[in-house]
């Protein structure tokens, strides 16, 4: 399926032959050595050491969905990377975040976007935000033999639904198991904390900039108790990945204004050591 480097210009057969809209099955087909579930591994020998990202939270509100993650990968008990990014735009009006392994999950998130692109340019429409969960899963369920060897992508999906006019939030398994939570979620290692938190901080009439200091409070709640979860560094300017999708499309918020929300909420904690209870008050 390589381009033809001669002189003629004329693409490979596989490009011009009419099949699915769907990009995987393309690559299934013509190259299917190229999935990321398809590539031979060498036998176990003992757990692998990979760097892993970890928390990621959701959290709608009326007009849109936000979706954040912390900045720390770790590999058993060390800090692999202090800055990794971990939310990606899938398209226009959705955006996933990853926890578990790091370089397949970046790969996998790649392969989604050309997905949807793909589908995007064969169809002529944008695949609604149920079939973009849909063909996450799919992606997912097709990394299992990797996961049953330690390298499992566990995402959170989260949109704008155009035709429902309303942020909806999708978790999975490392089956491809996929379910629509309600008001908020978290996934990767510090999860059991930042739901805890997002609990008490969570109500359905927040608004946007509300909603988004719960997510980094519970990112910073996250941190306090799971080593793998990476609170807001003051002293290194680094900051979770903070964002938001609306009926207006995605945007992610500036290092400027992720800085401001966290060191609010550091000043407040520094006030109430045991936690902010009224942090959207």
């Amino acid at each position: 399926m390589e381009a033809n480097t001669r002189s003629t210009g004329r693409l490979p057969a596989a490009f011009l032959t009419p099949g699915s809209s769907s990009f995987m099955d393309f690559l299934g087909t013509h190259q299917p050595q190229l999935l990321p579930g398809n590539r031979p591994l060498p036998p176990l020998q003992g757990a692998v050491e990979a760097p892993h990202g970890t928390t990621i939270v959701a959290a709608s509100f009326p007009g849109g969905v936000v979706l954040a993650g912390d900045r720390r990968a770790t590999m058993g008990n060390v800090i692999a990377q202090r800055d990794i990014e971990k939310v990606f735009p899938a398209d226009e009006y959705s955006a996933v975040g990853i926890a578990g392994t790091a370089g397949i999950a970046v790969e996998m998130v790649k392969l989604f976007q050309l997905e949807l692109e793909h589908f995007e340019k064969v169809e002529g429409t944008v695949l609604s935000l149920e079939g973009k969960a849909n063909r996450l899963s799919t992606m997912i369920r097709g990394n299992l033999g990797m996961a049953m060897q330690g390298l499992a992508v566990v995402p959170l999906f989260a949109g704008w639904d155009v035709d429902r006019e309303k942020g909806r939030i999708f978790s999975y398994d490392v089956t491809g198991g996929r379910s629509e939570e309600q008001g908020f979620a978290a996934t990767g290692s510090g999860s059991m904390f930042a739901r805890g938190s997002l609990k008490k901080l969570y109500r359905d009439d927040l608004t946007e900039d509300q909603a988004v200091t719960a997510v980094v409070q519970a990112l910073y709640d996250a941190a306090d108790d799971d080593s793998a979860t990476g609170g807001p560094d003051l002293a290194r300017r680094i900051f979770p990945i903070v964002t938001v999708i609306t009926d207006d499309g995605y945007k992610r918020y500036s290092e400027a204004e992720v800085s401001e929300v966290a060191r609010a909420i550091h000043e407040r904690r520094l006030e109430e050591p045991d936690g902010p209870r009224a942090a959207l008050l």
